[in-house]
């Protein structure tokens, strides 16, 4: 699919972006979610051959100026999600954080991704207002009540699955593996064993449940770093780096703006930018050109030397 062409009515995947995602789960032995916090992200990841991505709560907030702490909304999920299927075809993870609110909020959410194009959601099973899962002083709802969320987003779905995340290894690895059964009796597609600190208990998480499991290869977090295969090893099915492109993106930035402060010119740093032929052709420029036949094809520009 071109990139551009989602605004023909042939442009967009005829595949439920949730069957595709099982297909996906069926073919691959580990598959790899990078995250993607905007559609440009959205778009390099699937140039560099990624089958499906991650749209992390954490890096959309954090690309918007705020904290992961559970004020985002859902009209701003909804909406990005919406632009990042739009603009990739690819399915999409969905960070859902604690659901918006109890059983009736969650169907809401279930409905309005899957309508943008997500194929699975994640929820977890923390209280708002919610940290990032790698955080100390977490604090969590009943297991019962989440076990609830869960039930109320299958009955919601058409194709979407639902991951069920759970924060419950901070306390102990019995509390962890006894919320994991019953968000999996519940109906969960999907089991989320957040902030893992060791491959061993990765493997206890792994005898507890049939289900496939997601890790997340976060950095600067308290899980290991480990390779897409090393996860394999361990029994995982689905790996996330939830805020990796962000964090590259923002460090990259930053050392050109302090650049550009102290010289007043961007030029010692072309060669480490997209051109503006490479940025045409990560976003379709020319095929956008090509809906509609009166504007004329552009031609990109050369400077002329003095």
């Amino acid at each position: 699919m071109s990139e551009a062409l989602w605004l023909e009515s042939a442009g967009l995947p005829d595949e439920p972006a949730g069957r595709t995602l099982r297909r996906l789960l069926q073919e691959t032995e580990v598959l790899a979610m990078p995250g993607a916090h905007d559609v440009m992200s959205g778009l390099l990841a699937k140039r560099a051959g990624f089958r499906s991505l991650y749209l992390s709560g954490a890096a959309l907030t954090a690309s918007m100026g705020l904290p992961d702490l559970g004020i985002l909304t859902m009209e701003e999920l909804v909406s990005a999600t919406r632009r990042l299927w739009r603009a990739t075809g690819l399915p999409i993870l969905v960070d859902g954080d604690t659901g918006y609110g109890e059983a009736l909020n969650v169907m809401r959410l279930v409905r309005e991704l899957e309508d943008a194009g997500a194929a699975a959601i994640q929820l977890e099973d923390q209280e708002l207002p919610k940290k990032c899962g790698h955080l100390n002083d977490k604090r969590l709802v009943p297991a019962e009540e989440m076990a609830a969320k869960i039930a109320a987003a299958k009955r919601a779905s058409r194709d979407l699955l639902v991951v069920a995340r759970t924060d419950a290894a901070a306390e102990s690895m019995e509390a962890a593996i006894e919320r994991i059964r019953l968000y999996a009796d519940a109906g969960a597609d999907v089991i989320f064993p957040e902030a893992m600190t060791s491959r061993e208990r990765m493997r206890q998480v792994r005898a507890a449940t049939d289900l496939p499991l997601l890790g997340n290869m976060t950095e600067f977090g308290r899980t290991p770093q480990l390779s897409l295969a090393q996860w394999g090893e361990v029994g995982f099915d689905l790996v996330i780096w939830p805020v990796s492109s962000l964090r590259i993106a923002a460090k990259a930035v930053e050392a050109f703006y302090g650049r550009l402060m102290a010289e007043g010119t961007a030029e010692p740093m072309l060669g480490d930018m997209q051109t503006r032929a490479e940025l045409y052709e990560t976003i379709g420029y020319f095929e956008f050109e090509a809906l509609d036949s009166s504007i004329a094809r552009s031609v990109l520009p050369t400077v002329e030397e003095d």
